[in-house]
């Protein structure tokens, strides 16, 4: 039977931890950090990076790497205002209203949905690492002020990353 891990989506940084002996222990990523940069990026060569390797291209590479995208999910277009449109990245309405983010080495866009899955899939595999055992399901945190539009947008997250969110 697989673990459940806590899981706190940051705007900037997101932390993953477990229970062990009933005290909260949060997991070192790949990189030797506890904290996991929020960011998602793609290569020159369409390659995928996930926090730290993405937050290290975010000068070299505006256009191809996304921060801060937390303000972008389960919002509608008409929704945002205009200082959130104010990323190095393209955002864009598509023909539904939805917002869209532009990813010009891969020639796609993407929902907030989908780059967000991207970090939590990389917070499960690193808390996987870490434990030696298959993580099945998470607790994931999202700020008070989120609707239910937003905390449905971050579950939907998680399942594209393969996880069952508890609560």
């Amino acid at each position: 039977m697989g673990r459940i891990v806590g899981i706190d989506l940051g705007t900037t940084n997101s932390v993953v931890a477990v229970l062990e002996a009933g005290r909260p222990v949060v997991i070192a990523n790949a990189e030797g950090t506890r904290t996991t940069p929020s960011v998602v990026g793609f290569s020159k060569e369409s390659e995928l990076l996930v926090g730290q390797l993405a937050r290290r291209q975010l000068v070299l590479s505006p256009k191809n790497t996304f921060s801060n995208l937390k303000r972008f999910v389960g919002r509608a277009w008409d929704e945002l205002e205009d200082n959130s449109l104010s990323v190095p990245y393209t955002v864009r309405a598509n023909e539904q209203g939805n917002v869209r983010i532009t990813c010009p080495v891969t020639k796609r866009e993407y929902a907030p949905e989908e780059l967000i899955g991207k970090i939590i899939r990389k917070l499960i595999d690193d808390a996987e690492t870490y434990l030696g055992e298959t993580v099945e399901s998470a607790v994931i945190t999202v700020p008070a002020y989120f609707n239910d539009s937003q905390r449905q947008s971050t579950r939907d997250a998680a399942l594209l990353a393969g996880i069952n969110v508890d609560r």
